[in-house]
């Protein structure tokens, strides 16, 4: 590999690390939006979703560009084309921090109704899977990547618990209709990150061994 080409890769995943900072970030705001009634978080969750787009656009585009010139192989082909993947599953995940985000906006006008307790929990599972899908990623370690799928089982039944307990709520009081759907709105936004991360880890996986897991989970679980 030519020093040229390791100083761009070096370069492209500092800005892809970056991207997952931000995108965290996101998702840690969303919720504190939804939980506090801060339709000013919120509101600035919504706006960070353009820098997101940009960053994203620029990073394919930079992979594009080293696969053209550079025309690498290998585990440096691998890795780029990871990189190309990761980073719209990085963007997706951005959008629904901002669809949470506009579900704490919606709430904001319910400020009785109150947010299920296990809410917290789901994100901060959610939130871990995607930090540690960035450090299996960063470490090159299919290991941690495993635990990372293995733990989507955890946020699977979280959802549905929670689903559950909205349900009773909605049987209560017609008032309580409205409300309970925008917290199951943010619940299946929850879910679906978790989901991505879960691909995410599946890069990993690939990307330091070569191996496709998608669909072959119970072989790794």
């Amino acid at each position: 590999m030519s020093k040229h080409l390791q100083r761009e890769l070096d370069q492209l995943r500092d800005e892809l690390l970056s991207l997952f900072g931000i995108v965290e970030q996101m998702i840690g705001q969303a919720f504190r939006a939804l939980r506090d009634r801060r339709p000013d978080l919120a509101r600035q969750v919504i706006e960070t979703d353009q820098a997101v787009d940009e960053r994203e656009v620029h990073i394919e585009e930079e992979c594009l560009k080293l696969l053209a010139l550079h025309q690498p192989v290998a585990s440096d082909l691998r890795w780029l084309t990871m990189v190309i993947k990761i980073n719209s599953d990085l963007e997706r995940i951005a959008d629904l921090g901002c669809n949470i985000a506009e579900r704490a906006e919606a709430l904001h006008h319910f400020p009785l109704f109150p947010i299920p307790e296990d809410l917290q929990v789901m994100v901060q599972e959610a939130s871990a899977m995607v930090r540690q899908a960035l450090d299996a990623f960063v470490d090159s370690d299919a290991a941690l990547a495993r635990r990372v799928i293995a733990a989507d089982d955890n946020v699977d039944a979280l959802n549905r618990k929670m689903i559950g307990e909205l349900q009773e709520r909605m049987k209560e009081s017609p008032e309580n209709v409205e409300p309970a759907l925008h917290c199951f709105s943010a619940t299946r936004h929850l879910e679906r990150i978790a989901d991505l991360a879960e691909n995410l880890a599946e890069d990993v996986i690939f990307m330091a061994e070569g191996a496709i897991v998608r669909h072959r989970h119970h072989e790794i679980k």
